[in-house]
């Protein structure tokens, strides 16, 4: 009875242990693999078929005991494997995952990296634009101030030149009128001495000149006076050149070319023939007959003979070359007349006259007229030398400027 009791009270403290076992690996597993829903199924499982063992034995089936421990222990072990399992599952999972994560996050670095690349460049670019607009607008800024700083200075000169000009008309004295006339006919003098070369209107003109400054009566200006009347002893002193008469002179040669003979051809000289006289002998009579008829034939007919090469001075076509040459020269005589070019106008005379000598009759008189003008006309002299300035203008200018100053300060000192 004993003994029955104790093993009956060994079997359920075995079973007990076996159990416990159980469920601590049980338990072990579930809380390891407490995501997954595939391993707590396992482990409830086999928990509950320990219990049923555990409840379902009876206490006195004694052999049975070691097989349900055995079965107990396979239970345990393979809720272990199963738990291993499912932490490798979840280990591959998570590296997955993990794995998952990480190339997400290059890809979001590389996508950060390149938007913080276009931001740079998109900074750049605002910052060029930005510099290049400041450059223009600071030009442009600086090209109105240029503009403006011009127009306020034109605008000052033309107020000036109105004060000055306000204060000319305010301040001026009739005999002022005359001092202004004066100037203006001494500026006109020297447009006609350089400009023209007319000696003879700016003579006049400095002359019109002084009597003006003469009628305004001014002991002040006796210096303007003398300087005016060394101008005008100057310009009397310049020889006077009728540059007119020497044109039509030329012009007349030029029309005269076309009609004036060429030389002849060059001849060989005639053998010089003894003439015959008529013999008093009868006998003679046939050679005297023979002479008196070449007496007579002579006056209606002469026959000579020359030996030798004729040569002609100028074939046809060149006949034409020659004349307008001739008129050639002649022009650019002309031409320098009126530029005053001494030696160009005495080369092309002087070339002229050669051609005319050595081509033209020199027996005819229309052609000796012409050469003999010619040669008169290259002795002529046509260079004139100016003054190179005149004295008067000058003091003149400098007269006006300085009662003009004088009347705008004292115009400005009483408006004050």
């Amino acid at each position: 009875m004993t003994s029955k009791k104790n093993n009956d009270q060994i079997v359920p403290e075995q079973k007990s242990e076996a159990s416990e076992t159980v469920k601590e690996s049980s338990t072990d597993s579930s809380e390891k693999n407490s995501s997954e829903n595939v391993v707590e199924p396992s482990s409830s499982e086999t928990t509950e078929e320990t219990k049923v063992d555990s409840t379902s034995t009876p206490k006195s089936q004694k052999p049975q005991d070691s097989e349900q421990i055995e079965k107990a222990e396979k239970q345990g072990k393979r809720g272990v494997k199963l738990g291993a399992i499912a932490i490798a599952i979840s280990i591959i999972f998570s590296g997955g995952i993990a794995f998952q994560m990480q190339k997400q996050n290059s890809l979001q670095a590389d996508q950060i990296a390149a938007l913080q690349n276009q931001l740079k460049t998109t900074q750049s670019a605002l910052t060029q634009e930005l510099e290049k607009t400041k450059q223009e607008t600071i030009q442009q800024a600086s090209v109105t101030v240029e503009k403006s700083q011009v127009v306020l200075s034109q605008q000052q000169k033309s107020i000036e030149s109105l004060q000055v000009a306000v204060a000319d008309v305010k301040g001026r004295r009739p005999n002022d009128w005359l001092l202004a006339e004066a100037d203006y006919l001494v500026k006109l003098a020297g447009r006609k001495l350089f400009l023209e070369h007319d000696a003879v209107s700016a003579t006049k003109l400095m002359e019109s000149a002084d009597q003006r400054i003469a009628a305004l009566n001014d002991p002040s200006l006796v210096t303007l006076r003398q300087s005016m009347a060394n101008d005008i002893t100057k310009l009397r002193t310049i020889p006077l050149i009728d540059r007119d008469g020497l044109v039509l002179r030329i012009t007349s040669l030029q029309q005269q070319i076309d009609e004036l003979p060429l030389a002849n051809a060059i001849l060989p000289d005639a053998q010089e023939e003894a003439k015959q006289a008529v013999s008093q002998d009868i006998n003679d009579w046939q050679s005297n007959l023979m002479t008196s008829m070449k007496d007579f034939s002579e006056n209606f007919i002469t026959f000579r003979s020359r030996e030798g090469n004729v040569i002609p001075l100028l074939s046809p076509e060149q006949h034409f070359y020659l004349r307008e040459n001739i008129k050639g020269k002649l022009e650019t005589a002309i031409r320098a007349v009126y530029k005053e070019q001494g030696d160009i106008y005495s080369t092309a005379l002087a070339t002229a006259n050669e051609w005319s000598t050595a081509y033209l009759n020199q027996n005819d008189h229309a052609v000796i007229e012409f050469e003999k003008t010619l040669n008169q006309l290259s002795k002529q002299n046509i260079s004139v030398k100016y003054p190179v300035k005149l004295e008067s203008q000058k003091d003149l200018s400098n007269v006006i400027r300085e009662r003009l100053r004088r009347e705008v300060t004292t115009m400005t000192s009483e408006e004050k």
